[in-house]
């Protein structure tokens, strides 16, 4: 069941992103930024790969393209305040580039200020043209399919190609355990967000690691068809906005999956939002998914209230 939701989607997931008309958004390539504190995961390169990373700017923020060796980078939350929470961000972009300022970054430092450490996942990514402008020029998204449209065969073989995303992810979860101590967080209070491929890929991994055990999970503007509720039946964030392009339409499948289950699970629909807002601050109640994700947190007693 995963499998067709997840295929049916991938094609999809891409750069579009619902931000404030004042930000240009013209591609930029800009210099690889530092990066003093990212440890490699050790996965390998991507296969296949051919194309160096290379990183732009758009919308005010910037983005990581072709991807080859994944990265974990740290934000600890401060000893005073930590709760010894952790979750693993997982920025979107097509599988094919990262916003991972706008759904990375900032994610994790708003995270630290709830007393939750986390952890930016830059995981491999498809290849796409090494020419900015060649590659600003590919066709855009399609929106989403209807939910009971059936996967295509072609998109199966899309289905395989995110098998290295779930491998990054695995050994993120593996790294943190391995230096919990060290960091300060407790192996059985990891958790893992994302946003549209982040969140296909925070979902995949949930459903078909076997080591990843995530203690919640976040599905932030990503795929919300029904599926397989994981055996540890961790509970679940959504938020999604009525106007986004790309799920415009769902049948809200994974709220029933979860409730089925007698999973905890929380859904915040709202009216308008448009698709990957991220943490752009908009006019639109869709900016408030952060504060309400953190009350969640705080009423799962994974993250402490603000003073």
């Amino acid at each position: 069941m995963f499998r067709n939701l997840l295929t049916s989607q991938l094609a999809a997931f891409a750069m579009i992103a619902a931000t404030p008309s004042s930000q240009p958004d013209r591609m930029t390539a800009i210099a690889t930024p530092e990066q003093a504190n990212a440890i490699a995961l050790g996965t390998g390169s991507m296969p296949g790969a051919t194309t160096a990373e290379s990183w732009h700017s758009q919308y005010g923020s910037v983005f990581a393209r072709n991807v080859v060796y994944s990265t974990l980078t740290p934000f600890l939350a401060d000893p005073a305040i930590a709760t010894g929470s952790a979750v693993i961000v997982a920025p979107g972009g097509g599988f094919r580039t990262l916003s991972i300022e706008n759904e990375g970054w900032q994610v994790a430092q708003a995270l630290n200020e709830w007393g939750v450490s986390a952890f930016v996942l830059k995981y491999r990514l498809n290849q796409t043209p090494a020419d900015l402008q060649e590659f600003a020029s590919l066709p855009p998204p399609r929106p989403a399919t209807d939910p009971g449209e059936k996967a295509r065969p072609v998109l199966d073989q899309r289905m395989a190609s995110i098998g290295p995303m779930i491998e990054d992810a695995d050994a993120a979860f593996a790294l943190i355990r391995a230096n919990a101590e060290a960091w300060g967080v407790d192996p059985d209070r990891i958790g893992m967000i994302g946003f549209s491929a982040g969140a296909a890929l925070t979902m995949a991994t949930a459903i078909t690691s076997e080591s990843a055990e995530p203690a919640f999970l976040a599905d932030i503007y990503g795929p919300l068809g029904a599926l397989d509720v994981p055996a540890e039946k961790p509970p679940l964030f959504i938020a999604l906005a009525a106007d986004d392009p790309l799920f415009n339409t769902t049948d809200f499948g994974i709220v029933t999956s979860w409730k089925d289950a007698g999973a905890p699970v929380e859904f915040h629909y709202y009216e308008q939002g448009g698709h990957g807002f991220g943490m752009y601050q908009k006019e639109t109640t869709s900016t408030g998914w952060f504060d309400a994700f953190a009350d969640w947190l705080v009423m799962h007693g994974f993250a402490r209230p603000l003073d």
